[in-house]
């Protein structure tokens, strides 16, 4: 098929993955990390949208603008989750490791996530790296030896780590408290402090506690540094509020505020990366242990893109060109935010650190939280039994992305529609889907367009505000945005009269919308894609367009002459009755309001929410002025919101507001009748 479409606009970055990318001086060169997930279970909806999905659409969206980005992810596999979980299902830890790695990753690869590489921790590239680290920790004298009294099994005679004992929690007598946290009391432990310990291995064994000398790593000695690297960091990447800092930029952390403590390294385990000697009269005492999880965890970051490229100290020793973004939920704050910056600071090299941290509040299944012992909420690999799409997954997690207070997912939200089918059927059937020469030269439309001045500029405000929304990893709000510019489409069309009629009495007015509405769709394409990649690629398809950047300004891209695809429905219609069937096979043991009480407030509806439609509904399809009305209402959400935000005069918002339920009582009317 013929194709007609300006070259200038086309994306020049490959999708993720592809081919390695290395950064180039001179450059806004992105990397990007989400948190590394356990290697010890299946990934659920809340690990999904906290971390890994969240960092794929800001790494597509930044390809999308044609800059160079990286991605890495991998699963964290050394530590006590892994042996203990090993020793559950009476496998090695290399066995079981290995075997949840595939899982994560053909989940990931289902739901569409982009990595440049999903790797893993367990690699000969970890193992160097943790040990540069740690030896450079102990050069530059920020490792100092501790004894501490620790459990040890007589039978197994071996010292215990934490989560290989249980007992009865000295603090509300819970009978089954694990030697690091009581699922009881939710108190964190001591093993040492569990009142008749027992040893996971074999309750029968004799526990006691016996002294082992442990590295500790001095975070005390170098929070002064830290402390302002926090502060200078925060204010250069413009930081989200979390746990270690609040929107004013100060330090609220409260182990920092009361002064950091030296923290252990290494455990006595046999999975993890060996301790080196440092070349002391007390590297005897470490034979036989291992590093610390937390310690060798964060390190991933970097080894994974040692298995990605050799030249990954193009990426980690480059702070002058590179950008670090991190993705994780809000319990993993501390650990990005102050160890491990600690930990890069004390080693003594140029590294890339922390530039911009982007954090999750959780979100809970149904009123209760994910639990995968109750079998409750929806895992990762069980998505795909629902028969729904992964776009439509994606664009449910990413509308309802618990950004600044816990999000709850429900059935009953996970329908919505699209435009693109509407004006693509229309060049098919009446121009044979040949785009008709519209008079528009290529390139910019003007704002001062006689006809259609308005919608260009409401269109060019909005892509202003969705380019400013993904530069402040504003995720949820980039996706309203782009949903906005949608239905922005639908009301063109409906105020034009897009129809045969306007064919017969104004066959040039007739191309020109035509023509508008196309390239209108080729925006969308690109502005979806970070979100809906499947969707967008599908969306190109139709259009038979090559993939194209993300644009500052509305412009004339496909041109006349342009012969389009076969258009069809992005999206099939999803049964409503499907709704209890999935609740209850998700709910798990005793139904979800066991776990948590449902919230007393309903969450605020977001711009997504509403332009949500339901095709499979008994009365079809929304008539053309319904469409027009949801638009116009959209966009007055948005200018009423905007009032808020800029604190203008309380009765010009309160005029906006009456506005506002006046359309929205006239759209209420008009589905009645």
């Amino acid at each position: 098929m013929t194709r007609n479409v300006r070259e200038t606009v086309s994306r020049l970055i490959p999708d993720p993955g592809k081919s390695a990318i290395l950064p180039k001086d001179g450059e806004t060169n992105i990397l990007i990390t989400s948190a590394l997930p356990y290697c010890n279970n299946v990934p659920h909806l809340g690990n999904i949208i906290g971390s890994v999905l969240s960092a794929d659409v800001f790494s597509r969206r930044l390809g999308a603008r044609n800059r160079r980005t990286v991605y890495i992810c991998g699963t964290d596999e050394y530590g006590t989750a892994s042996e203990t979980a090993a020793l559950k299902e009476r496998v090695t830890p290399r066995e079981l490791c290995d075997k949840y790695h595939t899982v994560h990753k053909e989940t990931y690869e289902w739901f569409d996530i982009g990595f440049d590489l999903f790797g893993r921790t367990s690699t000969p590239y970890h193992t160097e790296i943790c040990q540069s680290i740690y030896l450079n920790l102990g050069k530059n004298g920020y490792l100092e030896k501790q004894v501490k009294e620790q459990t040890y099994c007589d039978s197994c005679a071996k010292f215990l780590a934490d989560r290989y004992v249980e007992g009865i929690c000295p603090h509300c007598g819970f009978p089954d408290a694990r030697g690091d946290q009581c699922d009881g009391c939710s108190r964190t432990l001591d093993a040492i402090d569990l009142i008749e310990p027992r040893c996971l291995l074999d309750k029968s064994h004799k526990v006691v506690t016996r002294s082992s000398s442990h590295m500790y790593f001095k975070l005390d000695a170098i929070q002064p540094r830290l402390e302002e690297w926090i502060k200078e960091s925060y204010r250069k990447g413009k930081w989200s509020p979390n746990a270690t800092t609040n929107t004013e930029g100060e330090i609220v952390d409260a182990r920092i505020r009361s002064g950091l403590h030296p923290t252990p390294v290494t455990r006595d385990l046999t999975w993890g990366v060996p301790i080196p000697p440092l070349g002391r009269e007390d590297d005897k005492e470490m034979d036989g242990k291992v590093l610390y999880v937390w310690f060798d965890a964060v390190i991933g970051y970097a080894s994974i893109t040692a298995n990605y490229t050799p030249e990954w100290q193009q990426w980690w020793f480059n702070p002058e060109n590179v950008k670090l973004y991190q993705f994780m939920g809000k319990d993993n704050v501390y650990f990005h935010t102050i160890y491990f910056p600690g930990m890069l600071l004390a080693d003594g090299r140029n590294w890339t650190t922390l530039h911009h941290v982007s954090t999750t509040e959780y979100l809970n299944y149904e009123g209760g939280k994910f639990s995968k012992s109750k079998n409750r909420g929806v895992f990762g690999p069980q998505a795909r039994e629902t028969g729904i799409p992964a776009s439509v997954w994606r664009y449910y997690l990413l509308a309802t992305r618990p950004e600044t207070q816990d999000a709850m997912f429900s059935w009953a939200d996970c329908v919505f529609g699209n435009f693109v089918n509407r004006a693509l059927k229309f060049v098919s059937s009446q121009y044979n889907g040949i785009i008709p020469e519209s008079g528009d030269e290529p390139g910019p439309l003007t704002p001062n367009d006689p006809l259609d001045g308005e919608f260009i500029n409401e269109v060019n405000t909005l892509l202003r505000d969705y380019v400013d929304a993904l530069e402040s990893v504003k995720i949820r709000l980039g996706l309203q945005t782009a949903m906005l510019v949608s239905n922005r489409g639908n009301g063109y069309l409906q105020a034009a009269g897009l129809s045969k009629t306007l064919l017969v009495e104004n066959p040039q007015r007739c191309a020109q919308v035509v023509s508008r509405a196309v390239n209108l769709i080729y925006v969308l394409s690109a502005l979806i894609y970070p979100y809906m990649p499947s969707t967008s690629e599908a969306i190109l398809e139709q259009l038979n367009a090559p993939a194209r950047v993300i644009p500052d300004v509305f412009s004339t891209d496909i041109l006349g002459g342009h012969h389009i695809g076969r258009p069809d429905h992005l999206f099939k219609p999803i049964d409503e009755k499907m709704e209890a069937v999935w609740k209850a096979k998700f709910e798990g043991v005793g139904g979800v309001s066991q776990e948590a009480p449902a919230p007393k407030r309903k969450p605020k509806k977001t711009a997504a929410d509403n332009v949500r439609t339901n095709d499979a509904k008994e009365n079809g399809p929304k008539s053309e002025e319904a469409l027009a009305l949801e638009a116009r209402i959209l966009e007055h959400g948005q200018y009423v919101r905007s009032l808020k935000e800029k604190k203008e005069a309380r009765e010009v918002i309160d005029a906006a507001v009456v506005e506002l339920k006046k359309l929205k009582t006239e759209l209420a009317v008009l589905e009645k009748t």
